[in-house]
């Protein structure tokens, strides 16, 4: 089995090669298969999303929160505190401007606070997953945390250019994903 880091490497070796037009290929369908996934899930009213880092190549996910929004959705993001490594949970107005913090991750220009307790989803950016629903994030452990604050029933839903690994290495304080959707399938992790 690879190590994390060399997954890491590989992964984001992987996005650079797929370029900007097939990753905005791959980005609407992902879309696509969100709305396709939620529409057994009416009920989820708050939901907790990403914004793309540009420089890693990550899905996009602004036409998917703009989407979200015109159903109703309310959509919360996340601005990450350096020093404790956390993350601040911030509700995303319709039209919110964004801009980027001191690493460069984009974050909404107004801020307001929100409540992990109303979040039912939350999408989570990674680099790669296996079939068990274990996710390769960056290696700071920014979402582990963020994740296991959260109540058992949230949705933990990871959005991937890529399928699963069969397997990646885990330590204890990972977090699993509860399903996974990529540009083909949405994959539920029992």
């Amino acid at each position: 089995m690879e190590s994390k880091n060399e997954l890491r490497l590989q992964y984001k070796s992987k996005r650079l090669r797929l370029g900007p037009e097939q990753r905005k290929l791959f980005s609407e369908k992902i879309k696509t298969n969100v709305l396709q996934y939620f529409l057994e899930k009416d009920r989820i009213q708050h939901i907790h999303i990403f914004l793309p880092i540009e420089k890693l190549n990550e899905v996009d996910t602004f036409p998917l929160i703009k989407v979200l929004q015109e159903k109703g959705k309310t959509i919360y993001t996340s601005i990450s505190d350096y020093k404790n490594g956390n993350m601040l949970t911030v509700k995303l107005g319709v039209d919110a401007l964004v801009g980027s913090d001191i690493k460069g991750i984009p974050v909404p220009l107004e801020i307001i606070e929100g409540s992990n307790s109303v979040l039912q989803a939350v999408f989570v950016p990674l680099l790669a997953y296996d079939l068990k629903g274990h996710r390769l994030g960056y290696g700071k452990g920014f979402y582990d945390r963020f994740l296991s604050q959260l109540a058992k029933e949230v949705l933990k839903v990871g959005l991937s250019f890529f399928p699963a690994e069969k397997l990646i290495p885990t330590e204890e304080h990972d977090v699993r994903l509860d399903s996974c959707i990529n540009p083909k399938e949405v994959i539920e992790f029992y």
